[in-house]
């Protein structure tokens, strides 16, 4: 009996998750996910089932490497006063760089938003799931910068700006500048309920 190739898991799992990122899901072919991990299709499917199987390991391991570190500031038991600012400033400064992943293709999950792929009730709740996260942890920095605010003002506050995050991730393609704006909008209603009296 042939002995299975061994490969490095994450690595592969990354690979695929750069290629997933920059073509999506629907456009990512089995050729060219081959070519992206370096394994034949049977690989593939022995080691993730389908595509769609390496799919979802490539998007949580987007959520894991990628979402959470930026995110992980807003999300311990004590969150700095500047955290959200610091938090947007840096997703705006990576939209801004040319070439950097965020700048040339945005989000992954947000993307899977609006494709096909976003149909599959599982991919949804994935998607549903990182929309929350995101918002808990903008609500948490906000609470940090704005502590006077009234809880209204904060969950309210807290909505604009997750949309207004989700908007400049949607918007980074095909409009670096507008989703920079959109942040930078963010940043100044934050800025605008800290220094309320």
């Amino acid at each position: 009996m042939a002995r299975s190739r061994e490969f490095d898991r994450v690595a592969v799992v990354r690979s695929a998750r750069q290629f997933f990122w920059e073509h999506g899901y629907e456009d990512a072919s089995i050729a060219g996910l081959e070519s992206a991990t370096g394994l034949n299709r049977s690989s593939i499917y022995n080691a993730f089932d389908s595509k769609r199987g390496l799919f979802d390991a490539a998007v949580q391991s987007y959520l894991d490497e990628v979402v959470r570190p930026r995110l992980a500031p807003l999300q311990g038991d004590e969150v700095a006063p500047g955290a959200l600012a610091d938090y947007l400033d840096g997703l705006a400064a990576a939209f801004a760089r040319v070439g950097s992943m965020p700048a040339a293709h945005g989000c992954l999950l947000i993307n899977a938003a609006g494709a096909p792929v976003a149909r599959d009730a599982d991919v949804a709740r994935v998607i549903d799931d990182y929309r929350a996260e995101l918002h808990d942890a903008i609500a948490r920095g906000i609470a940090a910068a704005a502590p006077s605010a009234s809880v209204d003002r904060r969950a309210r506050l807290a909505d604009a700006v997750t949309g207004l995050v989700v908007a400049a991730f949607a918007l980074v393609r095909p409009s670096p500048h507008e989703a920079v704006r959109a942040l930078e909008t963010a940043a100044a209603l934050v800025d605008a309920e800290a220094v309320r009296p």
